[in-house]
């Protein structure tokens, strides 16, 4: 089994993701995923043999549609998956979001992803009609799987790496990561 369909099954075995899925497929929006820590935290759970999985601070829906990057029309969906679940949601259509990070305008969903700041954190998933799981990992699953978290140098700005770590607490909540320091540290 490869990385991707180890990660789907994990996925599908977890019944309040896969609630959350069908709701966010409900919606009916163009190349969308639950992604972030909707993905990393479960799999970071599994590596540490967290049972139940730890619980989430959101639940991050990210799509791409370059025609509609009205920031009210992210926050009504917000509105609506938060009505129908009583859980906390984070839209963001990422067709808007180089505008707040001042990149050039993103081509796809991956190249928004591509850019976030941990390589871990820019993984998702996605329901088909058909009830399929589909990953998306532009940086790949090697270091998610391996326990890493690592800066992307895509992203540039190593100082807001390190604040989100701390800020996050990933080290006291999964201590057997492997966090990444500042270059020359190990």
């Amino acid at each position: 089994m490869g990385d991707a369909e180890r990660v789907c099954e994990w996925i599908r075995a977890d019944a309040w993701r896969m609630s959350a899925l069908r709701q966010a497929l409900s919606l009916g929006l163009p190349d969308w995923w639950l992604a972030a820590g909707f993905v990393r935290n479960l799999v970071w759970d599994r590596l540490h043999g967290y049972v139940p999985s730890t619980p989430l601070n959101d639940i991050d829906l990210v799509y791409f549609a370059p025609a509609s990057t009205s920031a009210l029309i992210d926050r009504q969906h917000e509105t609506s998956l938060i009505d129908a679940t009583g859980l906390p949601w984070s839209v963001k259509n990422q067709a808007r979001m180089h505008r707040r990070h001042g990149h050039l305008a993103y081509t796809s969903i991956e190249e928004a992803l591509s850019v976030w700041v941990e390589c871990e954190t820019a993984v998702g998933v996605t329901l088909d009609d058909d009830d399929g799981l589909h990953l998306i990992a532009p940086l790949g699953l090697a270091s998610l799987l391996a326990g890493r978290v690592t800066h992307n140098p895509r992203h540039g700005d190593r100082e807001v790496f390190r604040r989100r770590v701390v800020a996050k607490g990933w080290g006291r909540r999964w201590p057997g990561l492997e966090i990444e320091g500042p270059p020359g540290e190990s």
